[in-house]
């Protein structure tokens, strides 16, 4: 039997494994804190394809001057000196044009396709979780307003997705949360949504449970290709297997720019928390003016935002929590703002391009699997199954061609 280490236990990485257990590999999963300790646990947990959109658009040449002067922007970058990450956003930036967003989005329209199907596969193995169907609830002060995200659907029509959006006429039979300075709504179809943290567990503990060794509160700090891969635990320990994954999000760097991965990818930082509401919550709620996303959670209302750049391990910055409140109060009703729990950070691994880095690096046996931004949860599942076939079997399906990590 051959074996795997996957590092990461996060939605990509464990997805990864489960799907290496499909092809009869015996896995090792390491991960330095937990299951879905990264960016995997506080996330919206939208599966969206219509939304698994490229980040940069034409918007940002008038949105990111603006976000730099407001402190309640869902954009924010510290003003300090920062080489690396100036260079990075000069990178970002460029991609913003239109003919980058429809290269972009062409690119990930395969994987958006299959995304849904991807996570019934999980669930049809045995995954003790649910995904759970919209519709999604879209809202704006303004008709005006929705002129960018009908743009948005548009293009993601245009690229070949099946996307239903229509008008409401009482948002609020939906989303009771809305208050009546939402002037303009829409309903998004065919999407779905999880409660993440969950899921994630649950995905771990089937691929514990099909035999794999979880090394959890295990730090790789060193991955190597010679005669076998391997990688070395803080420890001192070292693991062997006929093939590595390097599956660490925003971390990813560390241990892949050895092997030839030079795409940056920064932590865009997302925040979020959970409320009560007056009402109970049974739909997802989208704010795409203020780019905040709110999905029912566990009995109350996770409320999530904000894409700061910082490096992944600063601390919980509470002020970009109180710029999300800011945001929305005078938009919701019935929402406890002022008493929240579960408050969250999070480093989402995002390129310059928009694209996730899947596939072999230049060391053979040793891959990598990340780079989606804020999508990796919708994409994780995909991801993981193609990546695991392409390790298997040396075939890469033409859905993950575009996401070479060596591009």
């Amino acid at each position: 039997m051959t074996r795997s280490i996957v590092i990461g236990a996060g939605m990509v990485g464990l997805a990864t494994a489960w799907h290496l257990q499909e092809h009869g590999v015996d896995v090792t999963v390491v991960d330095r804190g937990g299951v879905a300790a990264g960016s995997s646990w506080g996330n919206a947990g939208w599966l969206a394809p219509a939304k698994t959109i490229p980040l940069a658009d034409p918007s940002i040449w008038t949105y990111g001057p603006q976000a730099l002067i407001d402190p309640d922007a869902a954009l924010h970058i510290p003003m300090r000196v920062d080489l690396s990450l100036w260079s990075f956003l000069a990178r970002f930036a460029a991609h913003g044009t239109q003919r980058a967003w429809d290269r972009a989005m062409a690119a990930l329209t395969p994987i958006d396709k299959i995304a849904l199907e991807s996570f019934d596969e999980l669930l049809g193995g045995g995954i003790d979780s649910w995904t759970r169907e919209g519709p999604f609830v879209i809202g704006f002060q303004r008709e005006q307003q929705a002129k960018g995200f009908m743009r948005d659907v548009a293009g993601v029509i245009q690229h070949g997705q099946s996307v239903t959006v229509e008008r409401l006429d009482d948002p609020r039979a939906l989303a009771p949360q809305l208050s009546h300075n939402i002037g303009a709504a829409y309903r998004m179809d065919g999407q779905r949504f999880i409660e993440p943290g969950p899921f994630v567990h649950a995905l771990a503990d089937s691929v514990e449970a099909r035999g794999a060794e979880m090394r959890l509160s295990h730090e790789v700090t060193a991955v190597s290709s010679a005669s076998a891969p391997s990688v070395t635990l803080a420890t001192g320990e070292t693991l062997t297997a006929d093939s590595v994954v390097i599956a660490t999000g925003a971390w990813m760097p560390e241990l892949a720019r050895q092997f030839g991965v030079n795409v940056r990818v920064q932590a865009g930082r997302g925040y979020s928390f959970t409320v009560e509401t007056a009402e109970p919550a049974e739909h997802p709620v989208y704010l795409p003016t203020q780019r905040i996303a709110c999905t029912p959670y566990q009995g109350r209302f996770r409320i999530a935002g904000t894409m700061e750049f910082r490096g992944p391990d600063d601390p919980l910055q509470h002020r970009r929590i109180q710029a999300i409140v800011n945001q929305v109060r005078t938009l919701m009703t019935g929402v406890d703002l002022d008493n929240r729990h579960d408050e969250w950070v999070g480093s989402r691994p995002v390129t310059p391009d928009g694209l996730p880095l899947v596939g072999q690096t230049r060391a053979p046996n040793v891959y990598v699997a990340g780079g989606h931004g804020m999508w990796g949860v919708v994409l994780g599942p995909a991801t993981g199954k193609l990546l695991a076939e392409r390790i298997a079997t040396g075939r890469t399906d033409p859905a993950i061609a575009p996401f070479d990590p060596l591009r």
